[in-house]
């Protein structure tokens, strides 16, 4: 806002009190002690129009320092763009920035006393923010990563995230929202993990930023939700003596007083007697308390779970599958590193070259990566596949063809009923839980029916990046695991020479916890390969 702007307000100020004199005192001029009334007058405008300056630069001030925040930021995320956002609570912080913060900074600065035409400038840059529907996928995603990895939320406050370098530290005020985020989804253990990382945040911040009250509040009911009705009684009460007049932590208390009643005499309230220590079981559905979830969680941390079978017969070796012309003199670096399933694993088939094309032309396409529905055949989203994908047509770009027939040159199976080959970006927190890539009996009368080409015979996996922490895919059935690396290509067969699924292939692609994870897919379908793969009855044949 220019001085000039400022001056203009300032003498619309001395206009109203000069009009207002004029109507109400027409006839001051008559004596002489009402005219030094006037001079008094005039020297409270002064004080006035000094007031409004002072106000105004105060505002403008605290404009000036947002302006120099975004500057700063946007400067220091946009020389490596790709790794800023690939941290997870960077994403966060981003988004959080411009849905609570941006919030604060339109109500308590920008709205107040600037011009039309620059609010609604503003307000239309924000079509391109993120929304609140995004804070609460961000936080979702935090929380998964905490899950898969052992990631205490004290240790992420910190900044120490495995994997991670230089990963920032958060307020109390962040970690509040993350709490809040889980107890808008009656999520309890991760509200108490949050809320009490964010007391310990707020004891140790010099300028608080978040009110105490609020953090004890939703600590004390998450509390009570686990059946610490105890701590959850002494929290309320430290609450009431910050916030005498808090309705809701009043009857908080008296609802804490008649559970602790129904106790044993002999049991004193938690302000006298030693406190026990903080019940906070996860809940969880019966899968993910299942033996496959958690084997799942321990291959994505790198653990072993299964010892490796046959681990003397697993070599490298260069590959021309017997003298494919396209392989002749550029053999393949193969390597086997599981037994049974064989899973192949190929490094260096792809450029960089071939790698930023794919990516640059998948990357205007790529939605919400959907999963078939086993009893309708429909395609839909689901939590357990958090991604983003693109199909690419051969003909589309040369590479994407080149691409294709060299599938076609290693694995030695018919391209002419493949699927298009399929991009897809995993950013932060993405994950496809486990799965198989085959239909299985009670899904074949809906899965690939209208491709008419069979099921999915085989999957040819590319990583086109490297990822930082975390992504793995992994089988938890047979207990192997394979880590991204740019520019290597995992291939596998899902069903055996009979027709049948080969359950061992079940697998998954495990969140990313840093780094942007790009890959591509190319399934290749049982119609056409009668010949390079004959069926057999022994289906280890």
């Amino acid at each position: 806002m220019s001085n000039s702007w400022i001056l203009f307000q300032c003498l619309g100020v001395v206009t109203v009190a000069v009009c207002y004199l004029h109507m109400v005192r027409s006839e001051i001029f008559t004596a002489l002690v009402e005219m030094e009334s006037v001079l008094e007058t005039e020297a409270q405008i002064a004080t006035d129009i000094r007031q409004y300056i002072h106000q105004e630069e105060e505002r403008l001030e605290k404009l000036r320092s947002v302006a120099d925040d975004y500057e700063r930021h946007s400067r220091e995320a946009l020389l490596d763009t790709e790794k800023h956002l690939s941290n997870p609570v960077n994403a966060f912080l981003i988004v959080k920035r411009f849905t609570v913060d941006w919030e604060k900074v339109l109500d308590d600065i920008i709205r107040i006393n600037s011009t039309e035409a620059f609010i609604q400038k503003v307000e239309e840059r924000r079509e391109s923010f993120p929304s609140k529907e995004d804070l609460e996928g961000v936080s979702m995603a935090l929380m998964r990563l905490q899950d898969t990895y052992n990631l205490p939320a004290g240790r992420i406050a910190k900044g120490d995230i495995q994997g991670v370098k230089q990963s920032p530290v958060l307020s109390a005020e962040d970690c509040f929202l993350l709490g809040r985020s889980a107890y808008g989804s009656e999520d309890w253990y991760h509200t108490i993990d949050w809320m009490q990382t964010a007391l310990s945040e707020w004891d140790h911040e010099i300028n608080k930023t978040i009110n105490k009250a609020e953090i004890l509040d939703y600590l004390a009911y998450s509390l009570s939700m686990q059946g610490n009705i105890r701590h959850a009684y002494v929290l309320t009460n430290e609450l009431l003596t910050l916030e005498p007049d808090h309705q809701r932590a009043q009857n908080n208390k008296q609802y804490y007083e008649r559970m602790l009643d129904d106790e044993a005499k002999s049991q004193k309230r938690g302000e006298d007697a030693d406190l026990p220590a903080i019940k906070n079981e996860q809940q969880l559905d019966s899968y993910r308390a299942g033996a496959e979830f958690k084997t799942y969680e321990k291959l994505c941390r790198g653990e072993d779970t299964n010892p490796t079978p046959k681990a003397h017969k697993l070599k490298c070796r260069y590959f021309d599958n017997n003298r494919t012309p396209g392989l002749i003199l550029r053999p393949l670096k193969e390597e086997r590193v599981w037994w049974r399933p064989a899973l192949m694993l190929y490094h260096d088939i792809i450029s960089d070259h071939e790698i930023e094309v794919a990516k640059k032309l998948a990357a205007p396409r790529l939605n919400r990566a959907t999963v078939q529905n086993a009893k309708t055949g429909q395609l839909e989203t689901a939590q357990y596949r958090i991604s983003k994908s693109a199909w690419l047509k051969n003909e589309e770009h040369e590479v994407v063809k080149r691409i294709s027939d060299r599938v076609g040159d290693m694995t030695g199976l018919n391209m002419n009923t493949a699927e298009e080959l399929q991009v897809v970006n995993y950013g932060i927190g993405g994950h496809y839980e486990p799965h198989f890539d085959f239909a299985r009996k009670e899904e074949e009368a809906h899965s690939f029916k209208r491709l008419g080409t069979g099921n999915r015979i085989a999957t040819f996996l590319v990583y086109m990046s490297d990822v930082d922490a975390g992504g793995a895919t992994v089988f938890p059935v047979i207990g192997a695991k394979v880590f991204p690396k740019k520019g290597t290509a995992v291939f596998w067969y899902n069903l055996f020479r009979n027709g049948e699924g080969d359950y061992d292939t079940r697998h998954a692609g495990c969140p990313v916890l840093a780094g942007s994870k790009w890959v591509s897919n190319k399934w290749l379908h049982e119609r056409g390969q009668e010949q390079t793969r004959p069926c057999a009855l022994d289906p280890n044949a």
